[in-house]
């Protein structure tokens, strides 16, 4: 009854003595025939009290809830709509549409062209919810410039409104208004009735209420800035940071940023930003010559993070945010962009004592592919061989995590892709694929990132070559012995000589659980018949001598890619 009593307390107690002899309906469906109203009405009527269905003047009938007064008519349509007992297009309605009753208890009013006895009294002069547009306009007149301000605000929170808040009621807000009414399901007029903007305006103010957003002034950080501090408070300082951790199930996280530093740091924190988890990938992002934004959005959260250099420091904020709560989302960070202040404090560089691991930096978690496996450059041009297993399936593919890249050709059969960078690369060195059959129980040395982009360079594992051919007498793969990890798939299989002999294949396509030192690479003739077949022209291996294991150890680092997959 909280809209009621607002309005008793402004309009006077002459109104509540009128407002008594108004009634509404709750509309909950209409149906294109008698049987089938009736059908639906006693459905409803087995589970909800106040069940009626009328005919229209259209021939359409209508099952209603009622009658009530209106104020208790929206409390009653809210209360179903939160309990899901009604369809969610279901509406408060006047009834005069509503003709004969053909369902119902028999308690209703008398209704405009229902047959039933017209009451004596005269009908009620118009509520508030009732204005006409010029007793609106009227109305809107009265309000002050902070008052219509707020109007806007509101309406900008639901969604509706896109521009200036200047408190002056133009096209723009008069289309906003529109639509918000038409949304409400009242009529689109533009001109918000008395009952309609304290409606309005209860709804934006009972989030700002649940958000608590207050000023927060930390001379540490040498910032000020409003905060919802019902959501999140003060854990700790782990330089450049300072952590606010939630307070509620829904897991809003702030984070404050203040360091020494100019423009060449805003550029390295931009760039470091956006290799953690609270920066997702998909999201318009900028670096301008003094500041920078990120904003980012998956399936969990949405985030927005600001920084600017200010007097040889940097400063700024990180707001990550549960997805599906835009609204709120939207106002706690307009309260931050239009209350965010810096001065002389700035946060020391040893500042705090965060968790020490390498998944962390300064107590934010590092962003992690979903899958990490190996390639190698087989061109000038930066093109990668690596297995199908590595990218499929992928939102995104990186190389060495800083160049992405795209799938230009693939064999599931085989499990072999070819990738394609989008900027051309230039790499130390390319394969080189021996022309020549490796000799049984050879020494053999698999290059890989065996532990998923952990280590800076790929590791070099020696074993042997034990067959020539696979379990199952493939002569298209070879069978080695090596100790392999799933990150060394993909990765290129050389002989003594630093020639490409193969292409480890990932152990998992296997069924059987095999011994932990057998693995299978897909021999060179298999792997240049298909890179030529996809115009990728490979270079062969000469007849060499046995290479340095120091030397095979550089090759090894210069053609061998950690190949990333992101989702």
């Amino acid at each position: 009854m909280r809209l009621l009593q607002v309005c008793i307390a402004v309009c006077g107690f002459s109104f509540w003595a009128v407002f008594a002899h108004a009634q509404a309906w709750v509309q909950i469906e209409a149906q294109p025939s008698e049987a089938s109203a009736l059908e639906r009405a006693a459905d409803y009527a087995s589970r909800l009290p106040d069940v009626n269905a009328f005919r229209t003047g259209t021939n359409w009938h209508v099952i209603a809830l009622g009658p009530y007064g209106e104020d208790e008519a929206r409390l009653k349509l809210l209360e179903l709509r939160v309990s899901r007992e009604v369809p969610s297009d279901a509406f408060v309605s006047d009834g005069r549409s509503f003709q004969d009753q053909v369902f119902g208890d028999g308690r209703q009013a008398a209704l405009p062209g229902s047959g039933a006895e017209t009451p004596a009294d005269p009908l009620p002069p118009l509520e508030p919810g009732e204005e006409t547009v010029t007793e609106a306009r009227q109305g809107e007149r009265q309000l002050s410039r902070e008052e219509r301000a707020e109007l806007q605000v509101a309406l900008k929170w639901e969604g509706f409104y896109n521009s200036t808040i200047d408190a002056s009621f133009g096209p723009g807000t008069r289309r906003a208004m529109a639509a918000w009414q038409e949304a409400q399901r009242y009529e689109p007029t533009g001109v918000l009735t008395t009952l309609q903007r304290r409606e309005l305006i209860e709804g934006y103010q009972s989030v700002v209420r649940s958000l608590d957003i207050r000023p927060l002034v930390d001379p540490t950080l040498g910032i000020e800035v409003d905060i919802p501090a019902q959501m999140v408070e003060f854990d700790r300082y782990d330089a450049p940071f300072a952590h606010f951790k939630p307070t509620t199930d829904d897991g809003v996280r702030l984070v404050l940023i203040s360091q020494s530093g100019d423009t060449t740091t805003l550029a390295a924190l931009y760039d470091i930003l956006q290799t953690l988890e609270v920066a997702p990938v998909d999201g318009p992002r900028a670096l301008r010559r003094d500041s920078f934004t990120i904003e980012g959005s998956n399936d969990k959260i949405t985030s927005y993070i600001y920084a600017r250099v200010a007097s040889g420091t940097v400063k700024g904020y990180a707001l990550i945010w549960p997805q599906g709560d835009d609204k709120r989302f939207r106002l706690a960070l307009s309260a931050m962009q239009e209350s965010f202040r810096t001065n002389s404090g700035v946060l020391p560089d040893n500042a705090g004592s965060g968790p020490q691991n390498i998944d962390l930096l300064s107590g934010l978690e590092i962003r992690r592919a979903e899958r990490a496996r190996s390639g190698f450059f087989i061109d000038g041009e930066g093109t990668v061989l690596t297995t199908y297993e590595a990218v499929r399936q992928c939102g995104r593919i990186t190389l060495n995590e800083a160049t992405e890249a795209d799938i230009a050709a693939e064999d599931t059969g085989l499990g072999l892709a070819i990738l394609k960078p989008r900027q051309t690369l230039a790499p130390l060195s390319v394969a080189r694929l021996a022309a020549v059959e490796p000799r049984l129980q050879s020494d053999v040395a698999v290059s890989g990132f065996s532990f998923g982009g952990v280590l800076s360079a790929p590791s070099l594992t020696y074993g042997t070559l034990a067959d020539l051919k696979g379990l199952n007498g493939d002569d298209r793969v070879q069978r080695l012995s090596v100790i392999s990890e799933p990150g060394d798939a993909g990765g290129p299989v050389f002989d003594g000589s630093g020639a490409v002999m193969g292409m480890l294949l990932d152990r998992g396509a296997s069924a059987r659980k095999l011994p932990d030192d057998v693995a299978f690479a897909a021999d060179a003739p298999v792997l240049a018949e298909f890179l030529s077949a996809n115009g990728v022209n490979p270079a062969a291996a000469d007849p060499g001598e046995e290479m340095a294991p120091e030397d095979l150890t550089l090759l090894a680092a210069d053609l061998t890619v950690l190949v990333s997959c992101w989702n």
